[in-house]
């Protein structure tokens, strides 16, 4: 359990500004094991932040449910190639707005949610907290369990659908190491291309975050968060009757995270 707190106050300030405090929890729960020819590695994350700023609304920072289960096995113990399961889940917590409009959600609770299932093979070292997942046969399925956003066709769901199903590619890579005295880096990479309607056009979700650690309790986060789904389109332009014009372009997603926090 990590909680990042940044608070900014002002009395008299000349310069001017706004008093805020910016909070992010992050709950991860992980259960793994590994004997001999069997690994099975299972991790659920949950994760929210929040901004409040004087004469503003609350407005939400992160909203994250993710849980991933990988099964694995290998013919014998001198490998650490394992033939390999994979199921992964995500979706979001609460209602998202294109802020300061809070009138009109752009996305919801299961709109979007994603839902991977695969095999492939993992190669996963027993000295090391490192972990490559080759998947060439990976269904993926989008749902968009809102009525308004299913019409607007929003994450690539036809208009009126609720589920828009892709059959692809998968690779997955996650590293954990210590790279120097009390600096631990966490990269996560995921990458997917859909065999039937445009492949090698890839998918890119990429986590990578440091820990500085102080003390036991005490440490400092800085992480990046990089997004590309072509599914996802910016600046679509609408007629007054409605219709669309333009659907709009995919574009690259970022975000940056720096907090001094309680573990």
């Amino acid at each position: 359990m990590n909680i990042n707190l940044n608070e900014v106050a002002f009395v008299n300030w000349n310069a001017g500004g706004n008093n805020s405090v910016t909070a992010l929890g992050n709950l991860t729960f992980t259960r793994n094991y590994k004997y001999r020819y069997i690994t099975w590695d299972n991790e659920l994350r949950f994760r929210y932040g929040i901004n409040v700023q004087e004469g503003r609304s609350v407005q939400k920072t992160d909203d994250l449910i993710r849980l991933s289960s990988t099964f694995g096995f290998r013919r014998d113990t001198l490998t650490n190639w394992f033939y390999s399961v994979k199921t992964k889940f995500n979706t979001q917590f609460t209602n998202g707005y294109k802020y300061p409009d809070t009138s009109t959600p752009i996305s919801r609770f299961m709109a979007p949610g994603y839902f991977f299932f695969g095999a492939g093979t993992t190669y996963a070292p027993d000295t090391k907290k490192f972990n490559l997942y080759i998947s060439p046969l990976t269904y993926k399925a989008t749902f968009v369990l809102d009525e308004d956003l299913s019409n607007q066709g929003a994450f690539g769901v036809e208009k009126g659908k609720n589920v828009f199903a892709e059959l692809g590619f998968l690779i997955t890579n996650t590293w954990e190491d210590e790279i120097f005295k009390n600096i631990f880096i966490n990269h996560r990479l995921n990458l997917y291309t859909d065999y039937l309607k445009s492949f090698g056009n890839v998918d890119v979700d990429w986590e990578l975050n440091f820990k500085l650690k102080v003390n036991e309790y005490i440490n400092a986060d800085i992480g990046t968060h990089i997004i590309y789904d072509d599914d996802i389109k910016f600046d679509e332009q609408l007629a007054d009757d409605g219709t669309v014009v333009d659907p709009g372009v995919p574009k690259v997603q970022f975000k940056q995270l720096l907090g001094i926090g309680l573990s």
